[in-house]
């Protein structure tokens, strides 16, 4: 099986969220021989701030010495980025056997597995394969009826934080949110989350209790940002101080420090996990796409894959506290199904001017119908034929304008924008 072979198998599979439950994922997994249960797995789930978690968790320890499988989703611009040790993906080759080894097995279920079921098999084959001493998983949606929920326990189930969104599947609430994502939580094993909602929080407290499980909310006043610039930050949370880290956005202090009290929970079960290791993995952590400084200067670009109300509310919030009252050019394109009217008038009190697109996803949103909206909003808008029309419209805007552009609504952009940009 050629890679081409082995990247159209896997998305020729249902990728629908058909009936919930795990009884397709456990189904396979029997097939395979169980290869999850001779893992050891931290469990990630959440609204937003799970990829910049697992990131930074998975640099801690790496520098740890760890052998550290890291599943996350979506991926921005290789498929195989799914699928990592450490921050290096799954070669070509191992993807294309791991394949060839779930096929017959996926092929003879009579209730077949959808495309996320089916990659959440290989990434457990593979991270068994490399011998893994610990899997940073995270959820693909949810949590209870997510694939990645198969595993039986985790050394730490984490919640980075609960917000309204995929509400036709989770619920439109976030109490219902919350419960879903609260369907982590294993008997016994210890629960971690940023969550201090009154709602939510007393949801994910009550299943944690059910479990018996001990649940730590981190106390955010332990939190201190000394400094935060578009060089990086630097701050103290409990007893770990100066911690640099490299991520950009006023959002990742927070999420710095639900990691450092992961390393604290995972150092009480018995990781060795040195200062040091700490100190260097939360300063070289790398996660494309979230508040990304795609290029320094002509334009200055910035990307973040926010694209529900509460991550756009927090990237206009570091966009205001980087850059004052300067107003910016604006590259989005939105999926209908999101609250665009929210992310609209958040816009329009940091652009200057936007450029629409439609994105390539059977639930975009029309590039004419979003600028009327952001225009309607407050903030002018021309619609574009392409992306690569608004990409070019955007930069010209900005170069002209002397002003940054900033390219936010979808992480499903990134790849064709940074060919883009690369190319220019």
């Amino acid at each position: 099986m050629t890679y081409e072979e082995a990247i159209t198998y896997i998305h020729s599979i249902n990728g629908m969220f058909c009936n919930p439950g795990l009884a397709r994922i456990s189904a396979l997994c029997e097939g395979l021989s169980h290869p999850e249960r001779d893992l050891k797995f931290i469990h990630v789930t959440g609204t937003n701030g799970k990829g910049s978690f697992c990131s930074m968790l998975t640099s801690v320890l790496s520098e740890a010495g760890l052998r550290v499988g890291r599943f996350t989703s979506p991926y921005l611009r290789f498929f195989n980025e799914r699928i990592a040790i450490g921050d290096t993906p799954i070669s070509d080759e191992a993807l294309c056997r791991l394949v060839e080894r779930v096929r017959p097995v996926a092929d003879a279920m009579e209730d077949k597995p959808t495309e996320f079921e089916l990659i959440s098999a290989l990434g457990f084959l593979y991270f068994k394969e490399m011998n893994c001493d610990v899997v940073v998983l995270e959820v693909g949606m949810g949590g209870r009826y997510d694939s990645t929920n198969v595993i039986e326990r985790s050394l730490l189930s984490v919640i980075t934080g609960i917000a309204l969104d995929h509400t036709g599947f989770l619920g439109d609430t976030v109490e219902k949110i919350a419960a879903e994502k609260a369907g982590i939580i294993k008997d016994g094993c210890p629960v971690l989350t940023a969550v201090t909602e009154s709602g939510p929080a007393a949801v994910i407290a009550e299943e944690a209790k059910k479990k018996n499980a001990p649940c730590r909310v981190i106390d955010k006043s332990d939190l201190c940002v000394k400094k935060c610039d578009l060089f990086g930050t630097t701050l103290d949370f409990g007893a770990f101080s100066d911690i640099e880290i490299s991520l950009l956005g006023l959002y990742q202090p927070e999420n710095a420090a639900l990691v450092l009290a992961a390393i604290e929970e995972l150092r009480k079960i018995g990781l060795s996990i040195p200062d040091a290791a700490v100190r260097c993995g939360m300063k070289k952590a790398y996660w494309p796409g979230r508040f990304e400084m795609l290029r320094k200067n002509d334009p200055m670009i910035l990307y973040d894959g926010a694209h529900n109300p509460q991550g756009i509310a927090a990237a206009v919030k570091s966009l205001r506290h980087y850059f004052g009252d300067q107003r910016l050019s604006v590259l989005t394109g939105v999926l209908k199904d999101k609250d665009y009217f929210a992310i609209a008038k958040d816009l329009a009190t940091v652009g200057a001017e936007a450029f629409t697109f439609t994105p390539m996803n059977p639930r975009r949103l029309d590039a004419e119908e979003y600028a009327k909206v952001l225009t309607d909003a407050g903030l002018r808008a021309t619609a574009c034929a392409s992306l690569k029309d608004a990409y070019e419209a955007a930069s010209k805007n900005a170069r002209e304008n002397d002003r940054p552009l900033v390219c936010l609504g979808s992480l499903y952009t990134y790849k064709d924008l940074m060919e883009y940009i690369e190319n220019s």
